[in-house]
């Protein structure tokens, strides 16, 4: 089940800071000593920052191999939850246990930002929740700020967290507290999320209708993309119709039928034997098991063209990049055709205006 959250009217009560090093680097943990409080006039602009990133994401919740409740960061979480008093040291043993699984060398040191959030609805219950948020940033940003001094101004430069580049995070709400919270999580380097998603916090997707229609289009797309031939200076989109037939068919249906889907949209037994493979992947990778049967939910099901082939790399050092949405009907903007007196080939890219 997927949780519509309103955050109009949230509110932060408390913050836990942190600066996480690499310990095989010999980088130090420093953890707050007091609880820092938002102030009033700093609520409106700090909220937005910490919740924007948790929107439209897959539902995740805390698990553990042998009993839920040796999960570190659940723990820490029902702690809190239980009696909010306890958020600056369940805020720093969190921040503790980050540091202890962040001994791979690819992982970065970071600042650590741990808040308690009020005041979420619910919207399919009209309830309040709720919620702690953990984010990480791995990268600072220069800036230049303008003051009075003694009557003149003066510039001065400094370093600050750029709420646009947030790399990690994960807002875990109170919600469903017996199967582990509902938690959101995301990491922008991707290739990490191992770290971040099952070393440190411990949780898998939660397999809802979203999760498994956006994984199926996913596979869908991957299983019946072809490779272009050598010597072939066609498009690359060219090679994505098997991909739209698949998720047109996926988009066309109420229901999932693994029987009739891969009678109906994948057409080979190279693209089915891909598609199973695919299938086992992501049933190891995310510990889940990918229904045969679950009702279809549309939107998930239009993610999977983020998989499709839409970047063109020009030998003259022009590169050619189409949006998703644009991939349905690439010839309503894009004309191809050869130029005799140049003797060169060339696309033609039709627009209104330009956005940048």
């Amino acid at each position: 089940m997927t949780l519509k959250l309103n955050f109009e009217a949230v509110k932060i009560a408390g913050l836990v800071l942190a600066k996480v090093g690499n310990p095989s680097r010999d980088e130090p943990l420093q953890t707050s000593k007091h609880l820092f409080n938002v102030s009033d006039e700093d609520q409106e602009m700090l909220c937005p920052i910490f919740l924007k990133p948790f929107r439209n994401l897959i539902g995740h919740r805390f698990t553990h191999h042998s009993s839920l409740d040796k999960n570190e960061v659940n723990a820490a979480s029902t702690t809190i939850f239980g009696d909010a008093g306890h958020l600056l040291a369940q805020g720093c043993e969190i921040a503790n246990r980050l540091y202890t699984k962040s001994t791979h060398p690819n992982i970065k040191s970071g600042d650590l930002c741990i808040s308690l959030i009020e005041n979420i609805l619910l919207e399919d219950e009209e309830k309040t929740v709720r919620a702690i948020c953990i984010l990480k940033s791995e990268s600072v940003t220069p800036f230049l700020s303008i003051s009075e001094k003694e009557g003149d101004l003066e510039l001065a430069t400094e370093q600050g967290i750029n709420p646009e580049k947030i790399d990690k995070g994960c807002l875990i709400v109170e919600h469903m507290e017996r199967k582990g919270y509902y938690v959101l999580t995301f990491d922008r380097a991707g290739s990490e999320s191992r770290f971040w998603v099952r070393d440190f916090l411990g949780v898998r997707p939660i397999p809802d209708s979203a999760l498994l229609s956006k994984r199926v289009a996913e596979m869908a797309v991957t299983a019946v993309g072809e490779e272009r031939p050598e010597g072939d200076d066609s498009p690359p989109w060219d090679v994505n119709e098997p991909a739209q037939e698949a998720l047109t068919y996926l988009r066309d249906q109420k229901n999932f039928s693994l029987q009739e889907f891969e009678e109906k949209a994948l057409r080979t037994d190279a693209a089915r034997a891909r598609f199973n493979e695919e299938r086992k992947r992501v049933e190891e990778e995310e510990g889940i098991t990918l229904e045969d049967n679950f009702e279809i939910s549309k939107r998930d099901v239009s993610k999977g063209k983020k998989l499709m082939k839409s970047i063109m790399k020009l030998d003259t050092g022009v590169e050619i990049r189409l949006r998703p949405k644009v991939l349905d009907k690439p010839e309503e903007v894009l004309e191809k055709g050869y130029d005799e007196e140049k003797k060169m080939n060339f696309i033609k890219v039709y627009f209104n205006e330009d956005l940048a």
